[in-house]
């Protein structure tokens, strides 16, 4: 089955890689050494001498979202389907990701479908696309709005259905410290927005 790849020009800044000003890697270690020093511990005995760095080294791979671009990851798609043009999910996408409130973590799964308009991109794609904006700083709204969005926008199908459930450290860990309770929410664009039978249809099959 041969890929069609096309170019688009993205019209939401959420589907371009962001422009980033990172510090040096020593100044992120010595901002790392301040936290160490504030949480009451001494950052220059044996078990944490390494730490600054390890943190560094951390933050650069699970916030490497800002480096990728999820309209790129889109641009690849394929038309030869065999007339297939009912919807397409791909459901319990795993995440982590970070709140951007007390930078915690945000733990949860995606589920992900679409009514394509003669076209359709690779499975994995989707589940990228959910890890790119999973991979910067979030709140869980905005990160289901936007891959909703990035999606109707890049493969223009009928109509995008996000829904996301998570748990929010921040809700766990700190402040009212409710553990194992979750958050949901979606997002409906096109026929999904505008039937609300396919919206059924789509938290049936997710459900089921």
């Amino acid at each position: 089955m041969d890929a069609v790849i096309k170019k688009f020009m993205p019209p939401s800044s959420y589907m371009e890689k962001p422009v980033t000003d990172r510090p040096s890697e020593a100044e992120v270690e010595a901002a790392v050494r301040t936290l160490l020093r504030w949480t009451g511990d001494n950052p220059d005995r044996e078990g944490l001498v390494d730490t600054p760095k390890r943190v560094t080294k951390a933050f650069r791979e699970m916030f490497n979202g800002y480096d990728m671009c999820p309209a790129e990851e889109l641009g690849r798609t394929f038309e030869e389907v065999a007339g297939y043009d009912d919807l397409v999910i791909v459901r319990d996408i795993t995440f982590h990701s970070h709140c951007e409130h007390h930078m915690v973590p945000i733990i949860g799964k995606a589920h992900v479908g679409y009514l394509p308009d003669g076209k359709v991109v690779g499975l994995s794609k989707i589940a990228r696309v959910v890890d790119i904006f999973a991979h910067r700083l979030q709140t869980q709204e905005a990160m289901t709005a936007q891959i909703a969005g990035v999606i109707q926008d890049v493969l223009n199908p009928r109509g995008v259905a996000v829904m996301i459930e998570a748990e929010h450290m921040c809700m766990a860990m700190r402040g009212i410290r409710k553990q194992g309770s979750t958050t949901l929410t979606s997002t409906f664009t096109g026929v999904f927005k505008d039937t609300p039978e396919e919206q059924v249809r789509f938290v049936t099959m997710v459900r089921s």
